[in-house]
């Protein structure tokens, strides 16, 4: 009883501790690529994630899934950790001779040369990738979510900072490019200052093995998810301009920004507290059902309010120069709305160690995927933009599937249990739409929209007793009571 309430502690904690730190570095993020959008042409950002497939992909392929291998198993030691690393360190410098070599092959495809210096110094930010993951394997492990929140809040700021310096200074793209690196570099000496761990010239095979089963997998359901969903931009790089790629981005970046940060927090929390119960199935189906009903209560009004006020906030925030990213905002950002389901349910698979199924679920809808994406990219971007919300909710579905025989929590009582917040959600969202055909400033009408459409939603919630609303109201109690 000692241990459960510990680990209920712990995850309560890190919920807050995972929160503050997302929400906190991300603003300082999106502050600053709010900057960086009004000092630089939409060009200078298509360049950038012309890189983008090749970058993930890489850093995928450098943890090899090594990392959540870490936090998954039930005991590790010293050699299990620094196995990982010198492995993960072997396999970065490879991976950056490679992306070296063929950075002038890249330029051609995309036909732009400068590409070529971009890709060899953003490369540079692989060899720091190894050590990030090892290092936040450690901290996850044990659950001290607010080392992460140090980490990520001060690499983010010092790295904005040089961004911004630079971009004032005029140096254009590469500001884009330092930041990157600036970022990478500055966590893993945040990182080994907080963990306190040092490498030792201790390797084994055998333990890297042990851990591999379960990494390999990961792996591939990582690198399956990455290079489908770097693809599109990969394909709107080729056939248009870096421009159509710098709006579908910046459409994509709020309702992604808002997903990510909600639901990253749950998982990077969720994951190791399940990996503890996995062996409980009843316990493992209670702890994705009550996060299942908190994040889309918190998600779900966030992105139906954003889509209604998409063409306030856009000129808003990063001037008129973007308008041609509303549609995408709008498009993209309703394909969001359901992602919980889909990211709660690999999240549960993953770690109780069924990393094959999510693996085998890969091979089952990227197929559907691809047909869409070449069928799509055909038309034009927005078409693509289509497609791309549309699979969104035909993956949900097969991710939620075999969690009925895994867990016994089947897509039906899955769907049950978020539709109350979705109904309520488009409803607030149809009122903030209203209020927007008003003619009003753009600064003046988001602050109405939202602020009618959040006080409508919560009102309502408080009112009819919302039980997803209550284990928020719960949760928020029981964090109080951890800290008393």
């Amino acid at each position: 009883m000692a241990s459960s309430q510990t680990l209920k502690n712990k995850t309560i904690k890190g919920v807050f501790w995972q929160t503050v730190q997302k929400a906190s570095s991300q603003l300082a993020s999106f502050v600053v690529s709010v900057v960086l959008a009004r000092m630089l042409s939409p060009d200078d950002f298509g360049v950038i994630a012309m890189t983008y497939i090749f970058m993930n992909i890489a850093n995928v392929l450098v943890d090899c899934g090594l990392g959540s291998s870490l936090v998954q198993k039930k005991e590790t030691d010293d050699l299990d950790i620094n196995s990982v690393f010198y492995f993960s360190m072997g396999v970065s410098v490879f991976l950056y001779l490679l992306l070296f070599i063929c950075a002038p092959m890249i330029a051609r495809l995309y036909h732009n040369v400068l590409l070529v210096e971009i890709i060899r110094v953003l490369g540079l930010g692989l060899l720091f990738s190894s050590a990030i993951s090892v290092q936040s394997a450690i901290i996850l492990k044990q659950m001290d979510f607010k080392k992460l929140f140090y980490n990520s809040l001060i690499s983010t700021i010092l790295s904005g900072i040089i961004g911004l310096t630079m971009a004032f200074l005029g140096f254009g793209i590469w500001s884009l490019v330092a930041q990157t690196i600036s970022n990478s570099a500055i966590s893993v000496v945040t990182l080994f200052y907080l963990t306190r761990w040092r490498p030792r010239l201790t390797f084994s095979f055998t333990r890297l093995k042990g851990l591999y089963k379960f990494g390999l997998n990961y792996m591939g359901a990582n690198l399956f998810g990455t290079f489908f969903n770097e693809l599109k931009g990969f394909l709107i790089g080729i056939r248009y301009q870096p421009a159509d790629l710098a709006f579908f981005n910046r459409g994509d970046t709020i309702p992604k920004l808002i997903n990510g940060n909600i639901t990253g927090t749950v998982s990077s929390v969720l994951f190791p507290a399940i990996s503890k119960l996995q062996d409980d199935k009843a316990a493992v189906k209670s702890a994705m059902q009550k996060s299942m009903m908190t994040t889309t209560f918190i998600i779900a009004p966030l992105l139906t309010i954003l889509i209604a006020s998409a063409d306030s906030v856009i000129p808003a925030l990063y001037s008129y120069k973007w308008a041609e990213a509303i549609p995408f905002l709008q498009i993209l950002g309703f394909g969001y709305l359901f992602s919980v389901l889909g990211s709660v349910n690999l999240l549960a698979m993953n770690a109780i160690g069924r990393s094959d199924v999510t693996l085998i679920l890969e091979f089952v809808k990227k197929p559907v995927f691809l047909f869409i994406l070449l069928y799509t990219i055909k038309i034009s971007p927005m078409a693509l933009a289509i497609g791309t919300s549309a699979y969104a909710l035909y993956a949900t579905s097969v991710n939620a599937l075999p969690n009925k025989k895994l867990i016994g929590y089947s897509y039906r009582e899955q769907l049950h249990d978020i539709l109350p917040q979705l109904f309520l959600a488009f409803g607030v969202g149809c009122i903030a739409f209203l209020i927007g055909r008003m003619n009003w400033n753009c600064w003046l009408s988001l602050f109405v929209q939202w602020g009618v459409g959040i006080s409508l939603y919560i009102g309502f919630a408080i009112l009819v007793k919302m039980e997803s609303y209550q284990y928020v109201k719960e949760t928020a109690l029981d964090f109080l009571k951890c800290y008393k």
